[in-house]
């Protein structure tokens, strides 16, 4: 992995990928290079204005890019369920679950779930879902989910995933990407018992310069907070084209292991991608079912083709 960059993504003529989150930051340069490479690919954005932009610049960026727009909000299951139905392609060779929230106020998605836990987690789950079929249908295809070295401050409470009990919106965006990983966990052990070729594997971008960390201070109305995240951004993140690598990397680098966690290679905060420290809690094989069968329920989204 040693100084892997985006010059060795293999070609990638011939394959789709949809990328949730692709209008700005990590999603965008993830979207970007694998059409530079050939691939096709399905912008997932909430905001139709801000997809048909990015998708613009893009193909300015990358003459000839074959890329596509469709809104898919992952805090409305209702629009999950509408992005899946109308998804236009025979094949699904990379599914990256990119979009996320950080540290937000309380608030509720349009399901009535705690919104960091409803949009990083229960949406992603029910878009796999949703998709798996293609995705068992095409060779060799991988799911991506994007988590953070934030998970390690803290693990799923089982008991109040919704975090009805006590909101503290650091400790809810950690459990939402403790989610993710034991996601990716569960759905690499389900693969692999239906003896699939799909790859479930898991990044972060260490500390990447984008909007989402100024999101939540700025809804707040913390301006004190939003200009603090403004000046870290600047001066000690890395850019969001490096911050893209390790999504990159295990979505098309050969070899990438199931259930693995990739992130830079400097401390977990920067530099080139390589294997990234995950808590314990993330590969625990009691929590993982569990998470799985209430994400089942909540979502209303079953893996019937891979039930165990």
């Amino acid at each position: 992995m040693s100084g892997w960059n985006v010059k060795a993504i293999p070609d990638q003529s011939g394959r789709v990928a949809v990328v949730t989150g692709a209008n700005s930051g990590i999603g965008y340069v993830t979207a970007r290079e694998l059409a530079r490479r050939g691939a096709r690919v399905l912008l997932a954005c909430r905001s139709e204005a801000r997809g048909a932009e990015a998708g613009e610049r893009l193909v300015a960026e990358v003459p000839g890019a074959e890329v596509q727009f469709a809104r898919l909000d992952l805090g409305d299951l209702s629009s999950v369920r509408e992005f899946a139905a109308a998804y236009p392609y025979d094949r699904l060779d990379l599914l990256i679950n990119n979009a996320g929230v950080m540290a937000l106020p309380y608030g509720t998605t349009a399901d009535g779930f705690e919104t960091q836990f409803g949009t990083n987690h229960l949406g992603h789950f029910a878009l796999t879902g949703l998709l798996l079929p293609t995705l068992l249908e095409t060779p060799a295809a991988r799911v991506v989910t994007v988590s953070s070295t934030a998970h390690a401050l803290a693990n799923i409470d089982l008991d109040d995933l919704n975090s009805e009990r006590r909101y503290r919106r650091w400790v809810a965006y950690a459990r939402s990407k403790t989610a993710n990983l034991l996601f990716v966990h569960e759905l690499a052990h389900r693969l692999a018992a239906h003896g699939s070729d799909v790859v479930a594997a898991a990044a972060h971008p260490g500390y990447a310069a984008t909007n989402l960390q100024t999101a939540g201070p700025k809804m707040a109305g913390r301006r004190a907070a939003e200009r603090f995240m403004r000046v870290g951004n600047r001066f000690f993140a890395q850019s969001a084209d490096a911050g893209a690598l390790p999504t990159l990397y295990a979505a098309t680098a050969p070899d990438v292991p199931p259930d693995s966690f990739t992130g830079p290679s400097l401390g977990g905060w920067r530099g080139s991608p390589a294997p990234s420290w995950r808590a314990p809690w993330t590969r625990d094989d009691r929590a993982s079912p569990r998470l799985w069968a209430a994400s089942e329920e909540l979502a209303g989204v079953t893996y019937d083709a891979l039930k165990v």
